[in-house]
């Protein structure tokens, strides 16, 4: 399946094989929803508690504009959700099977009459922030 803007991830229930290419191209467009939103949500599918906290951790670092309440002290077992409000601060997780992988964002706005839209999911390792 072709993946040429945001919009073609969600049809991937798990995140797929991104190459460098579609990488930047989706790190632009995503930068400009991100940048025209009022606040996030973030939803992480990942293998262990671990795993979730690092993706939200790197994610954190490309965007330190956005912060959460201490999310280092969750657990859970087995694979999990983790979904953060950046509106309220808050994060929890709780354990899941059946889910894929990835990280879902959605841009969230202020105004009712605004869609909010979710994007991906993303790899877990998306967000790694590298000099090209």
């Amino acid at each position: 399946m072709q993946i040429n803007e945001l919009i073609d991830l969600n049809k991937y229930k798990t995140a797929p094989i991104l190459d460098l290419n579609q990488i930047q191209k989706l790190s632009i467009e995503l930068d400009n929803e991100i940048r025209n939103s009022d606040w996030l949500t973030i939803g992480i599918m990942a293998k262990s508690d671990n795993e979730a906290k690092n993706a939200l951790r790197i994610f954190l670092k490309k965007y330190p504009s956005v912060n959460f309440n201490d999310f280092e002290k969750l657990k859970a077992t087995g694979n999990v959700f983790m979904k953060g409000n950046q509106k309220t601060g808050e994060v929890y997780i709780r354990s899941e099977y059946g889910l894929g992988e990835g990280i879902l964002l959605t841009c969230q706005y202020d105004d009712p009459s605004r869609n909010s839209l979710t994007y991906g999911p993303f790899p877990l390792s998306f967000f790694v922030t590298k000099n090209y």
